[in-house]
Formats: structure tokens, sequence, C-alpha cells
């Protein structure tokens, strides 16, 4: 197919499919006259995951860049692309070394050993969430960490059956896309359906016509207690 229908078919404007060529994000078409060039349907996909990482993950371009030489590498590990996405997906909270980070790094350890988890504690993810650790409290909200295990033990299923997904992928490109989309879109989604709970979970606790929570017979959705506690977000 031409530049043309490429543009029409994933959507994306033919000078940004130019850009993307240029900046080594898409590979270049095949020439079929000094003029013009000949794309096919692994363009057309590659657009739309640039579009995807970009437009609802959230990712910069750089990063797009990186995660993009990982999948491409076939002797990058799959966990290692895992890895690579997980760490441009977002960069650590950035917070003063000190005591309170210090007090925080531990707590994460801790969780870690407590839920058997086979991750670096001083891994980007295990930073990232020290550093929401240090902010919680100096918010005068670290009362909020009583949820830290009910958060950890509603993830391990969701991790799972990311995997579960993966698994399915035979052809290491489609395992590799998989787990890229897997991780910055599943996250995304999780997102969204969190706040879609907790705008049911509020409903059901707080507009129950002034007689209080749980006042009208509906119980706070099974399985989502540290949802409604969190309520109010």
């Amino acid at each position: 197919m031409r530049i043309g229908e490429l543009s029409r078919r994933s959507g994306v404007p033919v000078p940004t499919i130019k850009f993307y060529v240029r900046e080594g994000l898409l590979a270049a078409g095949q020439l079929t006259s000094p003029n013009q060039a000949s794309y096919d349907s692994g363009h057309e996909r590659r657009l739309r995951l640039i579009r995807a990482l970009l437009e609802v993950g959230g990712l910069s371009l750089a990063a797009i860049g990186d995660v993009l030489l990982a999948v491409e590498d076939p002797e990058q590990p799959v966990h290692k692309v895992l890895g690579v996405t997980t760490e441009r997906l977002a960069s650590p909270h950035r917070s003063e070394a000190g005591p309170e980070l210090d007090d925080a790094r531990e707590e994460v350890a801790e969780l870690l050993e407590r839920r058997g988890w086979r991750a670096e504690a001083h891994g980007v993810a295990g930073e990232r969430l020290a550093g929401v650790i240090v902010a919680l409290r100096r918010a005068g909200h670290g009362a909020y960490l009583e949820l830290l295990d009910d958060y950890a033990a509603a993830v391990e299923p969701i991790a799972r059956a990311d995997l579960d997904y993966v698994g399915r992928r035979v052809a290491r490109e489609d395992l590799v896309e998989s787990v890229v989309v897997g991780t910055v879109l599943g996250e995304a989604m999780f997102s969204a359906l969190r706040r879609i709970a907790h705008e049911d979970a509020s409903a059901r606790v707080y507009e129950s016509d002034g007689d209080g929570p749980g006042a009208d017979g509906d119980a706070p959705g099974a399985g989502g207690g540290a949802v409604v506690r969190a309520a109010g977000e």
C-alpha cells in the first residue's frame, strides 16, 4: 500500500508517519520509485502500537523508541522487555534521601518478603512505591498505608491474568508485543476501572438519602472493602 492508504487505515496523518520514519520509530517503506514507497501490514501494526502507547499509555516518543528497540531485539528475553517497558512507563518519585526514604524502602522490602514476591525492592517500581509512601506521610495521610496489603492482594490475580494473556501468544513478535500492550495499556485500563469502582462505592456509601452508609440496604460491593475505605478520592 502507499503512504496515503497507510494513513487512512492506521488513522495516523501522513506527516506524522514520515516523522516516525525519520525518528526511527517506523521502518521505511520499500522504494518503488525515487519518490514513492510501498508499505505493508507490518507498518500498519506498528503505527497502531505507537498510537496506543502515545495516546492511551501516555509514553513519550523517546520512551516509545526505547521500548520498540527492546521489542525488535531477538536476543532480548521477554522478561527484560517487560523491565524496559516498566522503567519507561513511570519514573520513580523523586524524594530527597534521608531517614524517611530509607524507612519507606525497608517497608517495600518487607512487603515483597511478606508476599513472597520475586521482585527487586530497589528496582524502578520499588523505588516508585517507596516514593509514594514518603509522599503519603508528608501529606498527612500515612494511615492510607494500612491498605498496602489489600492493594497487593488485589493486584496479584491481575498480574497472573496479564501473563495468561501473554502466554497465549506463540510467535515471539506477538508475545513481546503483548507484553508491551499488557503492561502499558493494561495499567491504563486498571486505573480507569479503579476510578469507576470508586464512583460506584462512593455512591453506595454516601448517597443513601442521608441515612448513613449502607442505609439503602446495598452492601458495599464484595471484595471492594479497600476501595470503600479509600473512598473520597
